[in-house]
């Protein structure tokens, strides 16, 4: 149950900050509050997995969770509208601007590795979500190695 409320979270922050991207008179500080809310809130559900992998429980009850990431991987280009380079003590690399492509390619890789996530959830197979746990992670990395300044 945790992990579904955590994924709707995920999924509902991500919405509202599509919205709020999409409204013009939408402040950059509440675009990019938004964004950290969301990355927040993915890092919290990865830490629950992380626990139930290393504890060897079921991994079924995850699903939702993974699929509120997938969510967040595919929302997250438009969280980052022109406009929102700086302010909200961003950590935001100009890169994100400066090489669209790359940054719209790593979020997907994130889609698309949560929705291999979720599938492994769901079938409750622990070996094999606990591998794709890491490799998601990793996509989260490349994504921050990138595009994110520490």
């Amino acid at each position: 149950m945790r992990a579904w409320v955590v994924g709707g979270l995920a999924l509902a922050i991500g919405m509202t900050g599509l919205a709020q991207a999409a409204d013009l008179a939408a402040k950059p500080d509440d675009i990019i509050a938004g964004r950290q809310a969301g990355y927040d809130v993915v890092s919290g559900m990865f830490a629950a997995m992380k626990a139930t992998v290393e504890s060897g429980g079921s991994v079924k009850p995850l699903a939702e969770g993974a699929k509120g990431i997938a969510a967040w991987g595919a929302a997250i280009p438009g969280m980052f509208p022109v406009g929102t380079e700086t302010g909200h003590n961003t950590k935001a690399k100009a890169e994100i601007w400066s090489d669209r492509a790359t940054f719209e390619k790593d979020a997907a890789n994130l889609h698309d590795a949560a929705v291999k996530l979720a599938a492994l959830a769901d079938a409750d197979d622990k070996a094999g979500f606990a591998e794709q746990w890491k490799a998601t992670g990793g996509t989260c990395g490349a994504c921050h190695r990138a595009f994110r300044a520490r």
